[in-house]
């Protein structure tokens, strides 16, 4: 369990939002049965909150990509001249 704990602090850099938001879900599953420690509960506390920071920033990210991507649309929409090609 410890090794897991390392290969997932130095793969911080490299987790997806999918990762990141499964292993948070499981976080969250074991805090509420009760089944840590309350020092065993701070550090998964630390990390759900690392890796909802990573999830949130993802979804920035993706929510920025999509506004670029619509704004881009709607300019091609209102060119009167693409429409005239």
């Amino acid at each position: 369990m410890t090794k897991k704990k390392s290969d997932e602090q130095s793969n911080d850099t490299e987790v997806d939002f999918e990762s990141a938001l499964k292993e948070l879900e499981t976080l969250v599953s074991r805090m509420e049965s009760g089944e840590l420690s309350l020092d065993e509960s701070l550090k998964a506390f630390e990390r759900g909150i690392e890796l909802t920071r990573k999830c949130q920033s993802s979804l920035e990210a993706a929510e920025l990509r999509v506004q670029t991507l619509t704004k881009d649309k709607e300019l091609e929409d209102s060119d009167p001249k693409i429409d005239e090609q």
